[in-house]
């Protein structure tokens, strides 16, 4: 083998090791979500000793993972057998802007198994979650209280910002009424119409999302929109939200605008095919489409952040991330007219798909 050939082929082995490392890295950041460490450090550095007794742990452990994760960024070590959290690890801390904390805790407790079975996944065609659990991924999650809270709320942690960003200078189709489906607690709804006075949003959800939503303090587009209200109008008591709560899988309420943010990728195009019938029998004339996904680039080799949901489509749902030509294709069998896409800002995978209903 010639010395250019084993130069080559060194970058390759090494690059090609740290990818299949990948589990080993996921699951010691769980262990810093799980026992709170991040949360531990942000008020300064603190000794070795000192967290250990504070978290119940081993020292010497302890010790070796922050010294371990330090290497990649998450904790810096101060020297004296000391450490701190650098603001990537605080992403794994409780209770702080930006925190993932949940997004750790629902992957690794609720996605980490089943992907042990993706290649019968590749092989059979069922989801891995579906085989591990017994049932589809979101039926036994209706079944988890605490999961299925922790799972929506990770949901809305790792996107909220990324929406925000690529929703700051779009602005919905005309219309009155717009019906946020699978809206959970519309705070894609509040951006959107906030300080749009002349439009009213419907959320509609799940009857156990809508309950949950209500009694907690999620529910944003109320409070949004309703302080929108109050500074154009002096008050609060025009209604412009509400919560509805069934099942896109049976029907919609009427109206003008359908968002549906993240919600499609989430079922295959037999799946899609009843939400969107359901949409179209329930819409006004030539209503309009707004759809918020990851859309993923036509051309094959272009990285993209949707490669890697889309895996989490194939082992856990039955659903699949798509390109511009497949949501046009599935629309159109739906019955509407594919009208573009807006891309996101630079850096932002998610975007805008826009179509509108045939007569």
């Amino acid at each position: 083998m010639s010395a250019g050939r084993e130069s080559a082929e060194g970058p390759q082995v090494l690059t090609m090791t740290r990818l299949l490392a990948g589990f080993q890295l996921s699951q010691a950041l769980y262990v810093v979500a799980r026992l709170d460490l991040a949360t531990a450090l942000l008020a300064g550095p603190r000794s070795v000793d000192d967290l250990a007794a504070c978290l119940e742990c081993d020292a010497g452990m302890l010790r070796r993972l922050l010294r371990d994760l330090a290497g990649l960024g998450v904790f810096a070590d101060e020297g004296d057998d000391v450490y701190s959290v650098t603001p990537l690890g605080a992403t794994l801390a409780r209770g702080v802007a930006g925190s993932v904390r949940d997004l750790a805790l629902s992957w690794m407790e609720t996605h980490y198994a089943p992907f042990a079975g993706l290649v019968d996944t590749v092989r059979t065609g069922v989801p891995a979650a579906t085989a591990y659990y017994g049932r589809p991924f979101f039926d036994w999650l209706s079944g988890e209280p605490e999961q299925g809270r922790r799972f929506t709320g990770a949901m809305a942690d790792v996107t909220a910002a990324l929406k925000a960003d690529l929703l700051r200078n779009y602005r919905l189709p005309e219309g009155a009424t717009v019906v946020d489906v699978g809206g959970a607690d519309g705070s894609v709804s509040a951006q959107l119409i906030g300080d749009e006075p002349g439009r009213r949003a419907v959320v509609f959800d799940l009857p156990h999302v809508v309950a949950e939503v209500r009694a907690s303090t999620r529910a944003s587009i109320q409070a949004s929109i309703q302080a929108s209200i109050r500074a154009e109008t002096g008050d609060g008591t025009a209604g412009r939200a509400e919560f509805v709560a069934g099942d896109f899988f049976e029907s919609v309420p009427t109206a003008d605008v359908y968002l549906l943010s993240a919600i499609l990728h989430d079922w295959d195009d037999e799946a899609c095919a009843r939400i969107l019938g359901n949409i179209a029998a329930a819409a006004r004339a030539g209503a309009r489409l707004v759809v918020i996904e990851m859309v993923l680039p036509e051309d094959g080799n272009e990285p993209h952040l949707a490669r890697g949901t889309d895996l989490i489509m194939m082992a856990m749902l039955t659903g699949r991330e798509r390109t511009p030509r497949e949501y046009a294709s599935l629309l159109s069998r739906a019955g509407f007219t594919f009208d573009r896409v807006v891309p996101g800002p630079s850096g932002n995978p998610y975007s805008v798909v826009e179509a509108t209903l045939r007569s």
